[in-house]
């Protein structure tokens, strides 16, 4: 059994980028993300003991829409419930913050073999292109 405890906005830049790294290459400069963590709405982590294992953040305006951004689970852990736990955090986040009664945009990108995991929890892919530039700042 897992020893877990879930943290929120307390993921500090060095967590942030040391998960990053055990899943992807090339991680994000150290002053980008802190300014991401700054300015996210919502940050949750999943730590075991006292080493992060998952963390999710959420972008948005905090009324017509919120964006689900780098949901990351240490590959050791994926396929544990930590996803699932991540996304109810979200989404009980958003269902505090948002105006009752009204509906929200939720969206996320995912890549095609994370797409069955969030239609789980009732996401879809609609007709729309998600378009990117990487844009390198002079």
């Amino acid at each position: 059994m897992m020893n877990i405890t879930i943290k929120y906005n307390e993921l500090t830049v060095e967590q942030f980028i040391d998960l990053w790294d055990s899943v992807w290459s090339s991680s994000p400069s150290f002053e980008q993300t802190k300014l991401a963590m700054e300015h996210s709405l919502f940050r949750v982590s999943v730590f075991e003991n006292d080493e992060i294992i998952a963390m999710a953040r959420v972008i948005g305006d905090m009324g017509l829409c919120y964006y689900i951004k780098d949901v990351i689970v240490r590959p050791e852990y994926q396929g544990t419930g930590i996803g699932r736990v991540l996304i109810d955090e979200i989404l009980r986040y958003i269902d505090k913050n948002g105006i009752s009664g009204t509906t929200i945009s939720v969206e996320l990108a995912a890549m095609p073999d994370k797409v069955p995991f969030y239609e789980k929890f009732g996401f879809s892919a609609n007709e729309a292109k998600r378009l990117r530039l990487m844009y390198h700042v002079k």
